[in-house]
């Protein structure tokens, strides 16, 4: 077996450079994308705006650099590049910078600072077609103003204050507590009585030929408190109105999401769609400024799974229609052809997320992309025959690629780095459930797995649950397994997007049924083959699949170990302490969470279990994985014995939220699920992580 692979080596997978984000100039000659590689300490990752060549002839070339990074590029409509960094400004001796609006100009020359301010810069976006640029950044409800704003956080930092007093739901999201400061959009506008001020001194003391005019934030949404939160807008390309969500809250902790528009010349925000049971999510703006693409998203019921129906809106009458009403996908519109004609969407499909062209007239979907990849970030080139986009499947990371929108070639443009080898190959596998439909997967094999070496099998189960195994992942990376001699199976059971709403809804609100009767009905066909050892089998999953992961422990003793991570285990707990409750309490009833949930099975435990959680976590909370620790030591078949002893295992990471992020826990992790594996299905004794200090 070959050793020449980065995933044979974790200090060599995680130095791997990570791409992401995209930006194209308004002529589609220039083309920028953010790369993270880890730092000298191998503590951290580091990001830097890199450009490559459209045409794909050019090398990338490196174009930002700084200990603290870069990120958030988007070019305005003169071909400036705005982007973020909390990197020190070197005209003035700020100790501590924080987020900060900066400017490389298109003219060329070194980046400088347009816009500081306390509360740093959370995003930048501008308009295609207008010189109009808007940020959104934070400021604490009761401030006035900016300097009020900073008073009030500089008091706060010197008193050591961290109090927030709330009135309202969520109060946490995913690992940060929210509040007190809240989300605004301010337009970008030069500050024409400094610049009054800065002339004025100019005449005695003149000022060099490449100085800019002084900037200010203009508050777009003063009254909006923390209802932008989580929401993405979109700009008109002429610059006069942005589309965003409005998170309204509403009786009983409950949430609504509403389309609104905000006229950026007076502030003013109109209502646009405010429907009970539908959230609604602004997509790109028409060329003419004329139509809005958005997505409907229905509330969830016990009976009913949500439904994502994207819908075009003519803001001059305010009159909305379904796009594409008969297609069986949920498409999320990502950019218009500049001649109107077409929207590009894309959408989980059967293990893939193409690139599909909607046409505006009739609502025909015709598949871009052919191959089985998903695609993100789709930018349009101004002829309008070619995009831009970042491809990943489970065979590279994501990649910067041109696309010719008429016959569908993808082009992978020249790129920072070199696809990484794999060790082994990937295939696409299936089975027919108990009720006849159709489960599919991947699995991947290791280099070597044949009749007469037969592979150990690990089923991973995905999170979600509403999603699928249809991309590239840095933190369930099946290759880091099949290095070590694994067959990794990821299957996508009820509940998986990319089949149809029929595949969603035979899994609601019966986690412990369908999901669980298709992945094992795929287990079983996979352990069919000759080339897979089904006497040496674990599971594993994180989240949703976690859940799973418990369930399975409970309800099978098939497997030789279980993989637990960040997992729901008592319902009725989870339900009302997660950050996102008024999701969850629409999902199951009482009896529904009764009948599913995992603790009820904990003595029927009898599969060693490494539980991981990190604390954290909000979405779902420590008190999941420490109760699960403890009825596992308690009740289960392996609880404690006289000794205390237990094959049971509790990986625990205090300073981790719902994902595993500092590239030292992901060794520390890979580490010990490799030691706890080893030692459960192959029989072997492995050491663990060094820097555990055991």
């Amino acid at each position: 077996m070959t050793s020449s692979t980065p995933f044979h080596n974790m200090d060599h997978y995680l130095a791997i450079p990570r791409v992401s984000g995209l930006a194209l100039s308004p002529d589609g000659k220039r083309l920028v994308t953010t790369v993270a590689t880890l730092n000298n300490k191998a503590t951290e990752y580091k990001s830097a705006l890199w450009e490559l060549d459209p045409e794909g002839a050019r090398p990338a070339r490196r174009i930002t650099r700084s200990a603290k990074g870069e990120a958030g590029a988007v070019f305005t409509a003169s071909g400036d590049l705005y982007f973020t960094s909390a990197r020190p400004d070197p005209e003035t001796s700020e100790d501590d910078p924080v987020n900060a609006l900066w400017l490389l100009p298109a003219a060329g020359g070194e980046a400088r600072v347009v816009l500081s301010r306390a509360g740093g810069i959370s995003e930048v976006l501008t308009a295609s077609a207008a010189e109009a640029t808007f940020v959104s950044a934070s400021v604490l409800s009761g401030a006035a103003d900016e300097s009020e704003d900073e008073e009030r956080r500089k008091s706060r930092k010197d008193k050591s204050v961290a109090a927030i007093l709330h009135s309202g739901y969520p109060v946490r999201n995913w690992d940060a507590d929210l509040g007190p400061a809240e989300p605004r959009l301010f337009a970008v506008e030069p500050d024409t009585q400094a610049d009054t001020e800065k002339r004025a001194d100019a005449a005695a003391v003149p000022t060099t030929v490449d100085a800019l005019p002084p900037l200010k934030l203009r508050n777009l949404t003063p009254h909006v408190r923390g209802q932008l939160r989580e929401s993405h807008s979109s700009v008109s390309p002429d610059g006069k109105t942005i589309y965003t969500t409005l998170n309204r809250g509403v009786a009983r902790g409950d949430m609504r999401g509403d389309l609104v528009s905000v006229d950026t010349e007076s502030g003013t925000m109109r209502t646009l769609l405010d429907t009970e049971g539908l959230d609604f999510y602004a997509g790109p703006v028409s060329p003419d400024n004329g139509t809005l693409a958005f997505v409907a998203e229905s509330h969830t019921t016990p009976q009913e799974a949500p439904r994502v129906r994207m819908n075009l809106l003519d803001v001059a009458t305010g009159q909305s229609r379904e796009l594409a009403p008969d297609w069986d996908r949920w498409g999320h519109p990502v950019a218009w052809l500049p001649d109107g004609s077409s929207v590009l969407v894309t959408a989980d499909d059967d293990g893939a997320s193409p690139l599909f062209a909607v046409s505006v007239a009739d609502g025909a979907v015709t598949r871009v992309t052919k191959d089985a990849s998903a695609y993100t970030n789709v930018l349009v080139a101004p002829d309008g025959k070619t995009a831009y986009a970042l491809r990943s499947s489970y065979e590279f990371p994501s990649e910067v690629v041109r696309i010719d929108l008429a016959s569908g070639e993808v082009t992978r443009l020249q790129a920072p780095a070199e696809r990484p080898s794999f060790p082994g190959k990937l295939e696409r596998v299936e089975t027919a459930a108990a009720d006849g439909v159709r489960v599919p997967g991947y699995l991947a094999l290791p280099e070597g797995a044949s009749e007469a070496n037969p592979a150990p099998l690990l089923l991973w189960i995905h999170g979600g649950p509403l999603g699928s195994w249809n991309a590239w992942t840095w933190r369930w990376n099946p290759w880091l397994l099949t290095a070590k001699g694994y067959a990794v199976l990821l299957p996508d059971p009820a509940l998986s997007t990319g089949y149809g709403q029929d595949y969603i809804q035979r899994g609601w609100g019966d986690w412990g049924k369908n999901p669980y009767t298709d992945l094992m009905a795929l287990t079983d066909a996979v352990e069919k083959r000759t080339d897979i050892d089904h006497t040496r089998t674990a599971a594993m999953g994180g989240s949703f699949g976690g859940y799973m992961a418990n369930w399975v422990a409970g309800n099978t003793d098939r497997f030789k170990a279980i993989v637990t991570h960040a997992s729901l285990w008592a319902l009725d707990q989870f339900g009302a302490t997660t950050d996102a409750a008024m999701y969850w309490l629409k999902e199951m009833t009482p009896e529904m969470i009764e009948a599913n949930s995992p603790h009820h099975h904990v003595e029927n435990i009898s599969t060693p279990m490494l539980v991981v959680h990190g604390d954290k976590d909000y979405r779902v909370p420590i008190g999941e994985g420490l109760r699960l620790w403890y009825e596992l030591l308690s009740k289960s078949k392996l609880a404690a014995d006289d000794d205390g002893k237990t094959p049971h295992r509790f990986l625990y990471f205090p300073d981790e939220n719902h994902w595993v992020l500092q590239p030292q826990h992901s060794k520390v992790w890979y580490g010990v699920v490799e030691q706890f594996l080893a030692k459960h299905v192959l029989d072997k004794d492995l050491g663990l992580p060094e820097t555990l200090g055991l």
